[in-house]
């Protein structure tokens, strides 16, 4: 009897051991799939990325000169309002129209992010010639690693492209032009063979005319500017409602403004307009008074 009672024992110990395995199993499995599911989080959270920089008012198209670049219509109108000031001073002081010096700086650049002008700061991809002293980079353009004219900033740049118009002799014919003739411009540059594209005009007058940049002619020569894009900005101190002290340098915050669209209505970049109001954010409130100039 005894005998029996350890055979049944030992028989109900076997069995315990081997319905323990399958369980043991299971748990491994279980752990082994974890990284799959946080690699498939990750890979979900990351789609909306993208669709933060597309924009259905902000048109976009790609700019060919030394380097073929994509730029949209805020990333222009942004390079204006940072390069305005310095092509309204060469314009008072070498005679070239602003809207000229922009709309090639817009076109030569690829609007600031174009590879000449990233790598080495030329925004009017010009090329070294014989009397250039200074630091240089290869580049293809007609031909294979030309070399171009490096400068630390971009205003160096400025610079040297009116010095450039100004100081060669085949360009001289430009400034018996009228200083704000940007049609006549535009085409004697080519005539003259700043490019070899033949659509080089039709493009320069393009840009002038869809971002307004004839406007900074005007501020020079005291002429009173008519858009001829209504829907680009324009600087104007009767643009929206100012104080109520009529005073012209201030403006009051309307229903739906935002820093963008009151930079864009004076001209003037988002952080520049926050370091004008010492703004340490993007909030405001209906009523409140911001300079502007």
């Amino acid at each position: 009897m005894i005998k029996k009672i350890i055979i049944l024992l030992i028989i109900a110990a076997l069995a315990g051991c081997s319905s323990s395995k399958p369980v043991i199993a299971t748990t491994k499995k279980a752990a082994m799939q974890k990284p799959r599911t946080a690699s498939a989080k990750r890979t979900t959270d990351a789609k909306p990325i993208g669709k933060k920089y597309s924009s259905t008012n902000n048109t976009t198209e790609v700019i060919q000169s030394t380097s073929k670049t994509v730029v949209t219509s805020d990333l222009i109108h942004n390079y204006v309002l940072q390069y305005k000031d310095i092509a309204i001073g060469n314009m008072q002081k070498y005679g070239i129209p602003a809207s000229i010096i922009l709309a090639q700086g817009i076109l030569e650049s690829g609007a600031g992010k174009g590879d000449l002008a990233v790598t080495a700061n030329n925004h009017f991809g010009i090329k070294c010639h014989k009397d250039w002293l200074g630091e240089s980079v290869r580049h293809d353009d007609d031909s294979a690693q030309e070399c171009f004219r490096k400068y630390r900033e971009p205003s160096e740049s400025y610079r040297d492209h009116a010095l450039f118009l100004v100081g060669k002799n085949r360009y001289a014919v430009l400034f018996t032009y009228e200083k704000d003739d940007y049609k006549a411009w535009s085409k004697g540059l080519r005539a003259c063979g700043y490019a070899t594209d033949p659509n080089y005009p039709d493009k320069l007058i393009s840009y002038i005319e869809r971002y307004n940049l004839h406007q900074y002619d005007c501020q020079v020569t005291g002429k009173t500017y008519t858009a001829i894009n209504k829907s680009a900005p324009v600087r104007s101190s009767s643009s929206g409602s100012v104080s109520n002290s009529n005073d012209p340098n201030l403006y009051e915050v309307q229903k739906g403004d935002t820093l963008y669209s009151i930079s864009k209505k004076f001209n003037i970049l988002v952080d520049e307009l926050k370091q004008k109001n010492n703004l340490m954010d993007n909030a405001l409130s209906i009523g409140q008074k911001l300079k502007v100039k």
